[in-house]
C-alpha cells in the first residue's frame, strides 16, 4: 500500500486531522440545522422535502439535504463530510467541491421529489406526499463516487477487510437496498442514496470541467457505468448504458476553446491515459501532504533537546539552587 493510504479514512490512522475550512463550515451548518429542527420541530415542515408543499416552498429542494433529523444521522453526515472532503478538496479545489455538493444535493432532491410524485399516482398513498424527507446521505454517496474516480485502486481498511475505493459506492448501494427490506424505516433514505450515487456519476462523467485538457467529464472505461458492477454483468449493462449515453449525454463533452462536441472514442486510449494522469495527480497531491506532515514532525523532534541534555540541565539547575 502506498504512503498516501494514511490520508484516506482508515482504521488506526490519523484520519481526524487536517480538515479543510470549507468542510468545517458545512459541518457547522449541518450541526446548526439539526439543533434548529430539534428546538423548533415545525421548522422541518419548511426546510425538509415534503412533496405536497414543494411547489410553493421550492427552496426545500436545497435545504432538505442539510437537515438531519436524528442524532446518528448528523454524526454520520459530519464525520463523512470531513473525511471525504479532506481527500477531494486538495485535488478539486474548494470552489469545485462546493459546486459539486450543491449540484448533487439539488439534483438528488429533484429526483426524489419526482419519484415520490410518481409513487403517489401509482399507489394513491398520501404518505408519499406528506412524509418529510431530508438528509445529507445523497451528497455523502456522491463524495464516495468522487473518491472512486480519483483513487479507484486505493485500498481502504474497513474493520478487518481491505476494499478498493472503486467498490465502496456499489457496496453502499447494495447494503442500503438490503437494509431497506429488513428495516422499513430505512426505506425513506434509499432513494436519496441511490440518486446521490447516480447524479454524481453523471456530473463527473459528462459535465465536470477538466481545465488541463480543455474538456468536460471523464470518458475513461474505468469510470463507466458498468464499472460499478461485477465484471460478469458488464456485457449486459454496457449496451443499456450506451443507449442512455446517446439519449442524454452523448454530446456533453465539449472543447473549452472551440465549443465543438467531442467523444472520447475519437481519441483511442485517451480515456485510459487521462484516468492514469488523474490518478497520478491525486497520488502526488496526497503524498505531498504526507511529506509535509512528516517534515513538521521531524522539525519538532530536532528542536526539542535530547533526553540526556534535559537531564543534565535539570541537574545543573538543582546544583545552582544548592
Amino acid at each position: 500500500m502506498s504512503a498516501s493510504a494514511t490520508l484516506i479514512p482508515a482504521a488506526g490512522g490519523k484520519s481526524f486531522t487536517g480538515f479543510t475550512k470549507l468542510c468545517k463550515g458545512l459541518a457547522v451548518i449541518l450541526f446548526l440545522a439539526h439543533i434548529l429542527v430539534q428546538l423548533f420541530p415545525s421548522a422541518a415542515g419548511y426546510l425538509a422535502l415534503i412533496p405536497a408543499r414543494t411547489i410553493p416552498f421550492a427552496w426545500n429542494l436545497v435545504t432538505a439535504g442539510y437537515i438531519e433529523q436524528t442524532i446518528p444521522g448528523v454524526i454520520v453526515s459530519i464525520v463523512g463530510l470531513l473525511l471525504f472532503g479532506k481527500v477531494l478538496e486538495p485535488l478539486w479545489g474548494a470552489k469545485e467541491l462546493l459546486k459539486f455538493i450543491f449540484i448533487v444535493n439539488l439534483s438528488t432532491s429533484a429526483c426524489v421529489f419526482v419519484t415520490t410524485i410518481i409513487l403517489y399516482y401509482i399507489t394513491q398513498e398520501e404518505s408519499y406526499l406528506y412524509t418529510p424527507l431530508s438528509g445529507f446521505y445523497g451528497v455523502l454517496s456522491g463524495l464516495l463516487v468522487g473518491i472512486k474516480q480519483i483513487l479507484p485502486d486505493q485500498e481502504l481498511n474497513l474493520l478487518v477487510l481491505k476494499i478498493s475505493a472503486k467498490w465502496i459506492p456499489s457496496i453502499v448501494a447494495f447494503f442500503s437496498v438490503a437494509v431497506s427490506f429488513i428495516l422499513k424505516e430505512s426505506m425513506a433514505y434509499l432513494p436519496t442514496i441511490l440518486f446521490g450515487i447516480y447524479v454524481s456519476w453523471i456530473y463527473l462523467r459528462y459535465f465536470q470541467k477538466r481545465l488541463e485538457v480543455g474538456l468536460r467529464g471523464d470518458p475513461s472505461d474505468e469510470f463507466s457505468f458498468s464499472s460499478f458492477f461485477p465484471g460478469f454483468l458488464r456485457p449486459i449493462l454496457d449496451p443499456i448504458a450506451s443507449i442512455f449515453h446517446k439519449l442524454f449525454c452523448g454530446r456533453s463533452a465539449r472543447s473549452e476553446g472551440t465549443g465543438h462536441a467531442l467523444d472520447g472514442s475519437q481519441f483511442p486510449g485517451s480515456g485510459s491515459i487521462e484516468a492514469n494522469r488523474r490518478r497520478e495527480r491525486g497520488q502526488r497531491a496526497l503524498e505531498q501532504r504526507l511529506a509535509e506532515k512528516l517534515a513538521a514532525v521531524r522539525s519538532a523532534e530536532v528542536t526539542a533537546p535530547p533526553p540526556q541534555q534535559q537531564q543534565q540541565q535539570l541537574e545543573n539547575d538543582a546544583s545552582d539552587k544548592v
